[in-house]
């Protein structure tokens, strides 16, 4: 069911911006969007954000302002990524013990003894966006959270669907009856979104970031930031082959840890059908996320993904969709 939007002739999809204010007011400009009157518009085309407005990048609060106008003026769309979802967590109070944070951080209590310590962690990744707002509690970062609690998970615009990582239905209809209007998160699914463990936090985290396996043994790898992985994420739109070698997907270039073979393939083993189900709706579905590079290509004819990496010094790119298009290609994506 469509959420109710229309656009004349179709939708630009931007891939993940994370501050880069710049290359988006290009990208906006190199689409046919112009800037007038306090936000940028384009006379018969929609834009639609795919989130992680913010987080590692050197404007953040202009990259909030240009989506946020845009939003407001009715020239674009926006779906929540996992750093305004981070962002949410890491400024709400636990209903369970206030003097702590739902994502713990540079404000919460030390752990207990035996505890990993994850603020650290959670703090150098969102630290250079407090420091552009002006601090935990200003008055622009009161303002981002309480718009981050406006933008809805998900949007299913009828002929196209947008999400930041994954289409899964099952854990579209888990967290349905929970949300608020227009798929937009509640204090209390954020609340249970937090818990890891829960039956909602395993939702959310496939949702705005993708199902992930265990590699299984001791086989690892460290993340683009340096951290330890035992888990990856999965090509969940891969049809071809269930196996752990076929869907997990592993950086280029990072450091394997652990006991991997002398030919650096993973076990062939099938994984279980319950995990990542694929997606076999004949609606098309763009996504963000993957951190992807080189020439934008679409996943296959219904899964297309438009993060480039421009946090890493790769494109920023959008998918241009029109009405009737039913099946996604190569020569509708843009990029600067």
């Amino acid at each position: 069911m469509s959420d109710g939007y229309e656009s004349k002739e179709g939708y630009d999809v931007i891939g993940d911006v994370h501050g880069h204010a710049s290359r988006l007011r290009l990208l906006l400009r190199h689409m046919g969007y112009v800037e007038s009157s306090g936000t940028w518009r384009h006379p018969s085309r929609t834009a639609v954000f795919v989130g992680d407005l913010i987080d590692r990048g050197p404007a953040q609060a202009a990259c909030v302002a240009i989506a946020r106008s845009m939003v407001e003026a009715g020239s674009a769309l926006i779906v929540m990524g996992n750093h305004e979802f981070n962002a949410l967590a890491y400024a709400t109070p636990d209903p369970e013990d206030p003097a702590r944070h739902l994502r713990p951080g540079h404000l919460d209590p030390t752990p207990v003894p035996g505890d990993k310590d994850v603020r650290g962690k959670n703090f150098t990744q969102h630290r250079s966006y407090l420091d552009q707002v002006g601090g935990f509690g200003s008055g622009l970062h009161r303002q981002h959270l309480d718009w981050f609690r406006t933008i809805p998970l998900w949007l299913d615009l009828g002929g196209l669907r947008v999400i930041h990582a994954y289409w899964g239905d099952r854990d579209i209809d888990h967290v349905r009856p929970l949300l608020g209007p227009g798929h937009t998160l509640t204090p209390d699914l954020l609340t249970a979104a937090s818990r890891k463990g829960s039956s909602e936090y395993e939702a959310v985290e496939d949702l705005l970031k993708g199902p992930e396996v265990d590699l299984g043994g001791d086989l690892g790898y460290l993340d683009k930031d340096g951290h330890q992985r035992h888990r990856s994420r999965l090509r969940w739109w891969h049809t071809a082959s269930r196996s752990l070698r076929a869907m997990a997907l592993i950086p280029g270039g990072v450091e394997r840890t652990g006991s991997w073979p002398p030919d650096g393939l993973l076990p062939d083993h099938e994984i279980d059908g319950n995990v990542a189900p694929p997606y076999t709706s004949d609606v098309p579905v763009i996504v963000g996320h993957y951190w992807e590079s080189g020439v934008p290509t679409v996943f296959g004819p219904k899964v297309a993904c438009v993060d480039y990496s421009v946090a890493k010094g790769g494109l920023l790119v959008a998918y241009r969709w029109s009405h009737g298009e039913t099946e996604l290609t190569d020569d509708r994506f843009v990029a600067v």
